[in-house]
């Protein structure tokens, strides 16, 4: 049986970025990137073309994803033409292949928000469309409010998605802007369309208001649609935005799915879904949800009695899918074999080839739950995990010991200032470094770098490029957790962690693995 092909397009670092509290960097956006095109989307939708300085920077470069890098705009305003709407202009310029144009459907909308008349607003729709398709962009349209606009004049809504259809959009996306439509609506109304559209052109975009985003973006695949948007852990303003980390096992998993269709995610690229769920939540600062679907630490976690027994005899008895296929695991072990597979799954990942009967996993497992139990957290810091592995296994080079570090933080004429000394021990050299910074981390930084003998020239391309802090038990005398981002001249980055009662040396442990993982991965002899 030839099985229909879904794409899914993600809108994490666009509408996404809708969450309170969350605004990426560039270099955030491009972490992210990252991660999704490990993942296997089709679409990563990178932001708003023109909408503001970083979205600006990101499409002013090709960027070099497998997926369709997608730009975001509106569609034509009322009134002007194609060469005289400057935002529209902006995302014909972008440097990516495909553009999202966001369009009113719903007729009220069209009245109150852009205050023009339902033949405009059609007008507009086309002729975005085609002056995109004429500047070799792949074209969606994204018809806003599509359902509630179907309720109130199902003959408008429809004339907007066929319109943009008839004008060559390759995909026609019906919104659940409101997030207030059941999954049983969302069927009846999405057969209805496909009357005017084809199913192999139609895409589905839920919000999550009613807690259905996942279920109404299903039950729109079952009745027709075959393009999916969504979100990594499905954040997004209000209540967020179909979670694709749940929707995606769903459709690769579930047999009433996998059978009939066929996704860019093969198993290899599943069993990093659990990882890159929390490297992202380790990325925004916030703590993963335990009880996430599929990748939460208690997925498939079962507390003794009746249920763990029955668990530990056929996990099939209380799981519904195999952990390990979305590189989770279970809670509740017969013996330490499946936090191996999960340890040998993540080794594998960063390149490092064990057997698995060598017995320093034993070793390397107890030391990560040893220090996951302090505070680590390494989904997020694959540099600092690696360097762990490295030790355990033996084969990371001495290069440097830190005899002694101090930090001053002073005001000088009203004005903040931190000063570090650091003294390191170089083979037989010793070197003491001061350095001056805006912050006490940022002076470490500068003191660290400053001279590291004969292994500078390997380390003088490398900057700090993020530094985020967490809280992990409260009080002032708290254990604090920092992760920090760092980049070279190549353009490699990596993130490294630490965990002390105190931030600075929190601090100084992360920046000393970030300094030790670059010298491992230039391959520098001690």
């Amino acid at each position: 049986m030839t099985r229909e092909r879904l794409y899914l397009f993600d809108t994490t670092l666009r509408d996404g970025q809708q969450t309170p509290g969350i605004d990426f960097s560039l270099e955030d956006k491009l972490v992210v990137m990252g991660m999704l095109d490990e993942l296997g989307v089709d679409y990563i939708e990178g932001g708003y073309a023109g909408g503001n300085p970083t979205d600006t920077q990101l499409f002013a470069t090709p960027r070099n994803t497998r997926a369709t890098f997608t730009a975001f705009g509106m569609t034509k305003r009322a009134g002007r033409s194609v060469s005289n709407d400057p935002g529209l202009q902006q995302v014909l310029a972008a440097k990516a292949p495909a553009a999202c144009f966001v369009a009113k459907s719903w007729d009220y909308h069209v009245r109150v928000a852009l205050g023009c008349t339902n033949e405009e607003n059609l007008d507009a729709i086309r002729q975005t469309v085609e002056a995109a398709t004429a500047a070799g962009k792949e074209v969606l349209i994204d018809c806003e409010h599509f359902f509630d606009g179907y309720k109130a004049n199902p003959a408008y809504a429809l004339a907007c998605a066929a319109e943009a259809y008839r004008a060559g959009a390759r995909w026609v996306v019906l919104c659940d802007t409101n997030g207030g439509t059941l999954p049983n609506e969302v069927g009846d109304i999405v057969r209805a369309v496909t009357s005017r559209v084809p199913g192999g052109n139609l895409g589905i975009h839920a919000h999550n208001d009613t807690d259905q985003a996942a279920a109404n973006s299903l039950a729109a695949v079952d009745a027709g649609v075959r393009h999916i948007q969504g979100t990594l852990n499905g954040i997004g303003e209000r209540c967020g935005n179909a979670n694709l980390v749940s929707i995606i096992p769903t459709l690769v998993m579930k047999k009433h799915f996998a059978e009939r269709f066929e996704t860019g995610i093969d198993a290899a690229r599943l069993s990093q879904l659990t990882h890159i769920s929390r490297a992202f939540d380790e990325l925004l600062n916030r703590s993963p949800n335990k009880q996430a679907p599929y990748v939460g630490k208690s997925a498939f976690a079962t507390k003794a009695g009746i249920h763990a027994s029955a668990l530990l005899k056929e996990p099939e008895t209380y799981e519904h899918v195999p952990p390990e296929a979305v590189g989770n695991r279970r809670e509740v072990l017969v013996s330490d074999q499946a936090g191996k597979s999960n340890l040998l799954a993540a080794l594998e990942r960063i390149g490092i080839a064990v057997a698995k009967d060598d017995p320093r996993l034993d070793s390397l497992l107890g030391e990560v739950k040893q220090r996951e139990a302090q505070g680590y957290a390494y989904d997020g810091a694959d540099a600092s995990f690696e360097l762990l592995a490295r030790r355990t296994l033996g084969n990371v080079p001495k290069y440097f010991d830190v005899l002694s570090f101090r930090v001053i933080v002073e005001e000088r004429d009203r004005e903040m200032v931190s000063e570090a000394v650091v003294k390191v021990k170089v083979g037989d050299q010793v070197y003491l470094n001061a350095g001056e910074g805006n912050g006490p981390v940022n002076a470490l930084d500068v003191a660290l770098r400053k001279d590291l003998g004969r292994y500078q020239s390997f380390i003088s391309d490398m900057e700090l490029v993020d530094f985020k802090v967490r809280i992990l038990n409260g009080g002032t005398g708290a254990t604090t957790r920092v992760l920090i981002e760092s980049r070279d001249g190549k353009g490699n980055r990596w993130f490294t962690v630490g965990v002390s009662p105190n931030i600075v040396n929190a601090s100084f442990q992360a920046l000393s693995d970030s300094l030790v993982y670059k010298l491992v991965r230039e391959g520098v002899a001690a």
